[in-house]
């Protein structure tokens, strides 16, 4: 809460359960749709099943890599109406009741715009700021701008638990709900076990909640070991004709969880050659994910033109990010 600045938060086992109980407390229900971008973490998608929902795959832009507004909101003017205040897709007739954006790597997607989009389609906010503990966009905390913002603390986040995650909002009601859900749905009684819906057990153990609280008292050394990272590698790519690092946006101020490296098109042939090179070098960089509207699970699924996304994945490689590289220099 004081580093988020979020008036409640709701801690559980996971990011993807974050997501998962989120949509649950918003009411998105079965058979309904919920725009994802297709350039994120499989966890995201498969939340938005979870719940019977159908994922509905929108395009990503190369210059935040999140979701690119500008083309959805053509997207969505082509093939959806309002109706008694909701938005319906005039092909599937399914109400498309959420958009899940996504801030990746730790940086702000446009997060202003997809507000912007929400009021004009009708849509519930649930905000994937999974990626992007102690990032901001105007001095404000990314997952405190949707309905609801979900946080992972996986044990390759810059803030971790081991295993675990956060959901943060600013309404008291959908926290409370999130809360009960969560903890089997038991009503408080001093001895009787009531409870008064399907709940789930999806508590953060007391075991994993002391290791979060040891790390988040060094937020700031993490996150500014990231971004001595990202000077560092920007000043020696700079050199390099044909790449570049990714850097953060405007009023953005980003943990840099994740150092992505972006090829000029004419050189994104070199990614696969480097991914392999540097890998018998026992240097693990990474792509980015495949597309999930092309994994086996949801390749039939609803989505939109891809080819910002597809560009981002063809041009991009993550490159060694840990906080210990540079965090004994500090």
């Amino acid at each position: 809460k004081k580093l988020t600045k979020a008036k409640y938060v709701v801690t559980v086992i996971n990011g993807t359960q974050a997501l998962y109980i989120s949509m649950q407390a918003l009411g998105i229900k079965e058979n309904q749709e919920v725009l994802v971008p297709a350039l994120t973490f499989v966890g995201t998608v498969n939340a938005i099943s979870y719940t019977g929902a159908e994922p509905h795959f929108v395009d990503s832009n190369i210059k935040d890599l999140g979701i690119d507004c500008k083309k959805l909101e053509i997207y969505l003017k082509k093939i959806a109406k309002i109706k008694n205040n909701k938005c319906i897709n005039k092909k599937t007739g399914r109400v498309i009741s959420g958009i899940v954006p996504v801030h990746i790597f730790g940086h702000s997607c446009e997060i202003e715009n997809v507000i912007r989009l929400s009021k004009k389609f009708k849509l519930k906010i649930i905000e994937d700021a999974a990626e992007a503990v102690g990032s901001f966009y105007k001095k404000k905390h990314l997952g405190t701008f949707g309905d609801i913002g979900c946080l992972s603390f996986n044990g390759n986040k810059i803030i971790t638990t081991g295993g675990g995650g956060a959901v943060i909002t600013n309404k008291k009601n959908l926290a409370n709900k999130i809360k009960h859900l969560t903890n089997t749905a038991k009503i408080k009684h001093k001895w009787e076990y009531i409870h008064d819906d399907i709940g789930y057990n999806f508590r953060m153990p007391s075991l994993n909640a002391a290791l979060g609280l040891a790390q988040i008292e060094n937020i700031n050394i993490f996150v500014n070991a990231k971004r001595r990272l990202f000077l560092k590698y920007t000043k020696n790519f700079n050199k390099i004709l044909g790449v570049k690092i990714f850097k953060e946006g405007k009023n953005l101020k980003s943990n840099y969880w994740l150092q992505t490296l972006i090829f000029d098109k004419k050189y994104k042939f070199l990614k696969n050659k480097l991914l392999n090179y540097f890998y018998k070098k026992k240097i693990y960089l990474r792509p980015t994910w495949r597309l999930i509207s092309n994994l086996k699970p949801y390749n039939k699924k609803q989505k939109m033109d891809l080819a910002g996304a597809r560009d981002i994945t063809e041009r991009t490689i993550n490159l060694p990010s840990s906080s210990s590289i540079l965090i004994n220099r500090l």
